[in-house]
């Protein structure tokens, strides 16, 4: 009896150091998936090839959500986090070989290759931890942290690379190698925390079922998940180019102090309004979203650093409460049989909404000043807000008939 006692004692104690591992190791991976972001100015590269450079990320992550970013859950969730955060590491590794146009999409490519898998098997990995070392719990403490590693490891990324390029040597090297080593102590870290799927007979693989969902509801869900990574894609591709050009202020520090405030605020934002019904969430998210950019575009307008980086907050933090309530849309309408197939579905327009949006914005800048490109942006939008509220209240008019 007392040995068994013992042993149930070690199986917490594991289970919570894994949990507390694997959060941090997400967030490393997060944070690295950002660190280019204060940099971009310093490549020397137009606002167009730097969203491309971004859009190569984002069909990096496209690329593993559909292929990789499900077979954690019959491969184990280990076999697939590490070899994640070594892709990752290679990352690194080909972001110190040099400078080149083709070194960064191939960088950004692989990461985006990694990052594609370590979202859904790190979320799902916690969620197993942390049921397994506390039983019977409500799921906040779960939710909380896989918030702040995720969204709010995107910003400690580009908070991060700012400080280094701003007060080291070598900007361009110090901070992809200041993360490769944290890349690799994520690694070790994952290697000794314990394994939560339990593998049984042959595997045949087969690629991530996608739906795309039918009714109001998950059109709803859709639009609003496009909106909101529209905003995320502007900041983390274009916006330190903006503050460093067109407002001059070089600053790296500046930059990722910006980027970082922007997913940050989603982060908390996220979590605040846990509590919020799906209907409060989606009210909060367009209303923030929608003052954000018009002040965003106002302190464009005006190069005003203070009004830029105001809207940009309130953007973000709409954008996260947006995407949070899309999620809680889907579950609630999706068939029990199709969720994680419509999940996918979301998460892959997200990501694609990375991409269009970047390179939207960047070819546009061809033929357009950044400040009248983002009026553009700003009025579509506008009129994906403008579709999101309408089909919510279509969605919700359907439950009740």
């Amino acid at each position: 009896m007392i040995e068994s006692a013992h042993s149930r004692r070690m199986e917490l104690l594991k289970a919570r150091t894994g949990f507390w591992a694997v959060a941090a190791a997400f967030l490393v991976a997060m944070a690295f998936s950002t660190v280019p972001a204060p940099l971009y100015p310093l490549y020397g590269f137009s606002t167009f090839t730097v969203t491309v450079v971004f859009a190569a990320y984002a069909v990096g992550v496209v690329a593993s959500l559909v292929l990789a970013g499900h077979v954690s859950d019959r491969l184990g969730r280990r076999r697939v986090l590490i070899p994640a955060l070594a892709l990752e590491a290679v990352a690194a590794v080909l972001f110190l070989t040099g400078t080149s146009l083709p070194v960064l999409l191939a960088a950004r490519f692989v990461t985006g290759l990694g990052v594609g898998m370590i979202t859904a098997t790190a979320t799902a990995y916690l969620h197993e931890l942390h049921a397994a070392h506390r039983p019977g719990a409500s799921g906040t403490r779960f939710e909380i942290v896989s918030t702040a590693a995720n969204i709010g490891g995107l910003g400690v990324g580009t908070l991060a690379a700012g400080l280094l390029a701003q007060f080291v040597t070598s900007p361009l090297r110090t901070p992809y190698l200041f993360f490769l080593v944290l890349l690799l102590a994520g690694i070790a870290a994952v290697a000794v925390s314990p394994e939560t799927v339990r593998t049984a007979g042959a595997y045949r693989y087969r690629p991530q079922r996608v739906t795309t969902g039918r009714g109001p509801g998950y059109l709803a869900a859709a639009t609003g998940t496009f909106a909101a990574f529209s905003v995320f894609g502007f900041f983390a591709s274009v916006a330190p180019g903006f503050v460093a050009g067109t407002l001059h202020h070089s600053s790296r520090l500046l930059a990722g102090v910006i980027v970082f405030a922007v997913f940050g605020g989603s982060a908390a934002a996220q979590t605040l309004t846990t509590h919020l019904t799906a209907r409060a969430k989606t009210a909060v998210g367009l209303a923030a979203q929608a003052a954000g950019v018009l002040t965003l575009v106002t302190g464009m307008h005006l190069a005003s650093l203070p009004v830029f980086l105001t809207g940009g907050v309130l953007a973000g933090v709409g954008a996260g409460v947006l995407f949070k309530a899309s999620i809680g849309t889907v579950v609630a309408f999706a068939a029990p049989a199709e969720r994680g197939a419509a999940l996918a579905g979301i998460f892959l327009i997200g990501y694609a909404a990375l991409a269009v949006s970047a390179l939207a914005i960047g070819v546009a800048t061809q033929v357009a000043g950044v400040v009248t490109v983002m009026t553009w942006f700003a009025a579509a939008l506008f009129t994906l807000l403008t579709a999101v509220a309408t089909l919510s209240r279509r969605a919700r008019t359907t439950i009740l008939l």
